[in-house]
């Protein structure tokens, strides 16, 4: 190839090769070419060692890496630019490379004339980095610090004021309808499938930045128990609860949940867990769903949010297990259902959601690019980009269903088989909270 030609073009011809269909977008080199279908996202390859990551890693990751550290960008539309590749991969165009030993040659050629070789380029700084045995307690530890001890100013200027860090239940389509709205109407239907009433226990595993634990002791009167890993979080719950009068209510513990023990806390009449067991691993999740068994009462209900994938593709993905979630496991959700019933619960109702987070996770990635700059003086620009990529990424992962989330009822059987709901799902969705106003002791 000559010398002259440009990199875009260059680029354009070897990535056809390698991916054996056209182009889906145009592409910018860093010497300004271009190449590729006009009149839609662009993407730019801003460097050389943008390139060099993709050699070194011709993968999800290596790409990632790539948009993270800024060597790849995307101009236009982040959503469309995936959703056209995604589409090649749909619908069969796209297939693992077959070159041959001189196609290589040609490439590797290629690459020493537009000065990419070299060594692997230094991994970005925000990598998750863990060690020891995989789902430990030190490991699950350091895995929930990496993304929830983020910075609680970042997370409080994207999540609504709740700080409900899960998918919400939207109800309306009215204009002024907004996450918040959406998510106190989540929290509303996890309460009210609890059947939670005042004088009743609830555990709150995976708690979060308290949005369930408090919205259930302020609107439907009950005492609480959360716990969480992240020592960020369990702060800012006890700021909340001191501010609103709460914590003669809401205990809040930095604990594992495998050690929770019925002996010295007691059973529970309500569990509730949002999008707590994507983080307990295949492995693992016999221990949670006994964990949940043994820490309810006779007739208690247990509240599962969580979010799924297909058989084949279990885990978050490698961008997702590397910058936002380490040793994440999701799986299609007939295999969780399996997990609870061998722990002795009966599941009872099972409700798809899966439209729902795509409206959350636009709705905070609106935040994000409103307060774009805010947030990188918060928590940098590969922060920043990394929370772009997932945000968008996962928004279009629940619109294509490749990924999934579900609240999952089950109950605590008496030996008799009493279950304690009421006969119908109608009977079962009219339970009310106390008052529209904070319950009182």
């Amino acid at each position: 190839m000559a010398r002259s030609t440009p990199v875009a073009t260059t680029l354009a011809q070897v990535a056809e090769r390698v991916l054996g269909a056209p182009l889906p977008i145009r592409l910018r080199a860093w010497d300004g070419s271009e190449a590729g279908p006009a009149g839609g996202p662009v993407g730019v390859v801003r460097s050389r060692r943008g390139l060099r990551r993709l050699l070194w890693d011709p993968n999800e990751l290596g790409l990632a890496r790539a948009y993270v550290t800024g060597d790849l960008d995307v101009e236009g539309d982040l959503y469309a630019a995936l959703a056209l590749f995604w589409a090649l991969q749909r619908e069969a165009k796209l297939s693992a490379p077959r070159l041959s030993l001189k196609e290589k040659v040609r490439m590797f050629g290629t690459a020493a004339r537009l000065g990419v070789l070299g060594r692997r380029p230094a991994i970005p700084a925000a990598e998750a980095v863990l060690s020891g045995e995989e789902h430990s307690k030190a490991r699950d530890r350091d895995a929930i610090a990496h993304h929830y001890d983020l910075s609680n100013e970042f997370y409080r200027r994207v999540l609504d004021p709740q700080m409900a860090y899960s998918c919400a239940y939207w109800t309306s389509r009215e204009p002024g309808y907004t996450v918040e709205d959406a998510q106190r109407d989540k929290l509303d239907l996890v309460c009210t499938k609890l059947g939670l009433r005042p004088g009743m226990r609830m555990l709150d595993v995976g708690c979060g930045w308290g949005s369930l634990s408090v919205h259930a002791a302020k609107y439907y009167g009950v005492e609480v128990l959360g716990i969480t890993l992240s020592k960020e979080q369990r702060q800012f719950i006890l700021d909340r609860l001191d501010r609103e009068g709460l914590a003669d209510r809401v205990e809040v513990r930095l604990q594992d949940y495998r050690d929770l023990d019925e002996e010295v806390d007691g059973q529970f009449d309500a569990i509730g867990t949002l999008e707590m067991g994507e983080h307990v691993g295949a492995g693992n999740y016999p221990v949670y769903a006994a964990t949940l068994h043994r820490m309810l009462k006779p007739e208690g209900r247990l509240l599962l949010q969580q979010m799924s994938r297909g058989a084949t593709a279990q885990g978050g993905g490698a961008f997702i297990e590397t910058y936002i979630a380490p040793d994440m496991n999701m799986r299609p959700v007939g295999q969780t259902i399996d997990f609870l019933e061998d722990a002795g619960l009966e599941v009872r109702d099972v409700e798809s959601i899966r439209e729902h987070y795509l409206w959350t996770v636009q709705a905070w990635a609106e935040e994000l690019e409103s307060k774009w700059d805010e947030l990188v003086g918060i928590v940098g620009e590969e922060q920043a980009r990394i929370w772009r990529l997932y945000l968008v990424g996962g928004g279009l992962a629940f619109a294509e269903n490749r990924m999934g989330v579900n609240q999952v009822l089950a109950v605590r059987p008496t030996p008799a088989g009493s279950s304690g709901l009421p006969r119908t799902r109608a009977e079962l969705l009219a339970h009310k909270p106390v008052s529209e106003e904070p319950a009182t002791p």
